[in-house]
C-alpha cells in the first residue's frame, strides 16, 4: 500500500516520488498536506532545518520536480547579497513564466522593486492559477543581510499580494533566526538525522547489476559497522560505498570466495577500511589516487602516501617551532638544562629520574608548556640566531589554528599564554627530516 496519498495529485506520480525520497515518506506527506490543492493558497512560509545530509535539499526538488510545481530554488551561499538574491529570484521567475532560458537583465536595488517586478513577472495565467514556490537554501546566509529581507520573506504573500509560498532550509533552529524586533512567523518542520537503518535501506539501492542485492546488502552492513559512529554523512558514505566496493569483491573476481563468505571477505575489507576511516571527510587524495593505491601495493595494512599530514608544508621557523613544542610537551622541565645547554654541568642520575616518571611520557600524553620555555628550546635547537620578532610569533598563531599546537587556557592570563602541542611523533619524525 502507497505511503504517499493526496487527492489532487495522480496516484501514478506520488508513487514514482515515494521510490525517489526513502524514509523521507512522512515528511514528505506533511508538507502535501500544508501544500494542499495546486490552486489553494498555502502557508505564506515554511522554515525546515536539520542537520547536514539530512535529504532537506535533494526531498524539496525532488518534490517539486515530480509534481511539476511552479518553483524557484536559489542558494544563498551562491547569492550572498540581497540585490543578487533578488535578482537571481526575478531571472528564474521571468524564464519560467516565458518558457525559454533566454532572459533580459534584471536590476533590483530594493524591496519595493522586488515587489513591483515580482507582480510583474507572475502576471501570467499559468502562475495565478497556482501556488508559486520560492526555496531558499542555506537560508541562514539571510542573517547577514539587510535587517528587512528575512521579515519579508516570511511575508512575501502579503505584501505581494499573490499565491506565493517562500520555504526556507537550514541546519539551525528557527530561535537564531528570529529578529529582535519581531516577525511574522512560519510554519517549521524538522528533518530528524537518519538512523542506521534508514542509511542501510539508501545506500542498498546503489547496488551494481552483476552483483547481487543481498551481497551489496552485506557490504554495505560491514561499512555502515565500522563508519557509522564517525559519520553520519549520507554523502560522505555513498562516496565510500563506491570508492571500497572493488577491493571488497576482491576475492570473489578472483575465485578465491564466494559471494556468502563474508569472513573472508570481511579479512580482505578490513585494513583498508580502517585506513580510509582516518581520512573521512579530508577528501586527502582523488578517488583515483585512492585506487591505484589499492591495486599496487601487495601489503593491505600498508598504503603509503594517503595522509596529507605526513607532508604538510610549513615555514622554515614554523617547523623548528613545532619540533620545539614538541621537546616542550613531551621532556620534563627539569630535563631542559641537560638537553639544551652545553655546559650544564653534572647531573646526578639518582634524582633525576623519579619512581613516577619511568612510565612513557608518550602515553601520559602532552604536557603544557609556557612561550618562554618554548622560545628557549627554540633557540638552543636552530643552528643560528632567532630574534624574537613579531614574525616569529605570528607563526605560534599560525600553527595554533592549523591545530597542530592548542592553547591551554585563556588569552588573558597574567603569567602568559601556555600551549599544548598536539601532533604525534610520527609526524615530527617527518618535519625534523
Amino acid at each position: 500500500m502507497p505511503n504517499l496519498e493526496h487527492p489532487a495529485y495522480p496516484a501514478a506520480d506520488l508513487l514514482h516520488l515515494e521510490g525517489l525520497v526513502p524514509c523521507r515518506e512522512s515528511q514528505v506527506s506533511a508538507l502535501l498536506s500544508i501544500f494542499g490543492e495546486r490552486q489553494q493558497y498555502s502557508f505564506p512560509s515554511i522554515f525546515i532545518y536539520g542537520h547536514t545530509s539530512s535529504g532537506k535539499t535533494y526531498v524539496m526538488k525532488t518534490l517539486l520536480t515530480t509534481l511539476q510545481l511552479p518553483h524557484v530554488f536559489v542558494n544563498c551561499v551562491e547569492y550572498f547579497t540581497s540585490r543578487l538574491l533578488l535578482e537571481e529570484i526575478l531571472i528564474q521567475l521571468q524564464s519560467f513564466s516565458s518558457g525559454t532560458e533566454q532572459t533580459s537583465p534584471v536590476h533590483c536595488d530594493t524591496l519595493n522593486d522586488f515587489v513591483r517586478l515580482f507582480k510583474q513577472a507572475v502576471a501570467s495565467q499559468e502562475l495565478q492559477d497556482q501556488t508559486l514556490y520560492i526555496v531558499l537554501d542555506r537560508a541562514e546566509q539571510l542573517r547577514e543581510m539587510e535587517a528587512n529581507i528575512l521579515p519579508a520573506f516570511l511575508r512575501l504573500q502579503e505584501l505581494t499580494d499573490r499565491n506565493v509560498t517562500v520555504i526556507l532550509l537550514s541546519e539551525i533552529v528557527w530561535e537564531l533566526f528570529r529578529p529582535n524586533i519581531g516577525c511574522f512567523e512560519p510554519f517549521t518542520m524538522y528533518f530528524p538525522d537518519y538512523s542506521i537503518g534508514h542509511l542501510q535501506k539508501i545506500l542498498s539501492q546503489n547496488h551494481p547489476p552483476e552483483y547481487s542485492a543481498d551481497f551489496y546488502a552485506a557490504y554495505i552492513n560491514i561499512l555502515l559497522g565500522v563508519f557509522y559512529m564517525v559519520c553520519r554523512d549520507l554523502k560522505e558514505l555513498r562516496h565510500l560505498a563506491a570508492l571500497n566496493f572493488a577491493k571488497y569483491c576482491e576475492p570473489v573476481v578472483r575465485g578465491e570466495a564466494n559471494e556468502r563468505d563474508t569472513r573472508k571477505l570481511w579479512k580482505n575489507i578490513e585494513p583498508h577500511l580502517k585506513k580510509a576511516m582516518q581520512t573521512v571527510y579530508l577528501r586527502e587524495i582523488s578517488s583515483s589516487q585512492w585506487e591505484r593505491l589499492q591495486h599496487d601495493d601487495g601489503e593491505p595494512g600498508q598504503l603509503k602516501g594517503l595522509s596529507a599530514h605526513t607532508h604538510v608544508e610549513l615555514p622554515y621557523y614554523s617547523k623548528f617551532l613545532l619540533i620545539a613544542a614538541y621537546l616542550a610537551s613531551y621532556n620534563p622541565v627539569r630535563t631542559d638544562k641537560r638537553f639544551f645547554l652545553k655546559h650544564h654541568g653534572k647531573i646526578r642520575k639518582t634524582n633525576f629520574m623519579k619512581k613516577h616518571e619511568k612510565t612513557s611520557n608518550h602515553l601520559l600524553g602532552p604536557k603544557p608548556f609556557p612561550l618562554d620555555r618554548l622560545l628557549a628550546i627554540l633557540y638552543s635547537i636552530v643552528d643560528n640566531r632567532v630574534a624574537p620578532t613579531a614574525n616569529i610569533f605570528s607563526q605560534i598563531t599560525s600553527l595554533v589554528t592549523l591545530q597542530l599546537l592548542s592553547m591551554v587556557g585563556q588569552n588573558d592570563q597574567l603569567d602568559g599564554p601556555r600551549y599544548k602541542c598536539t601532533v604525534s611523533l610520527d609526524f615530527i619524525r617527518a618535519i625534523a627530516r
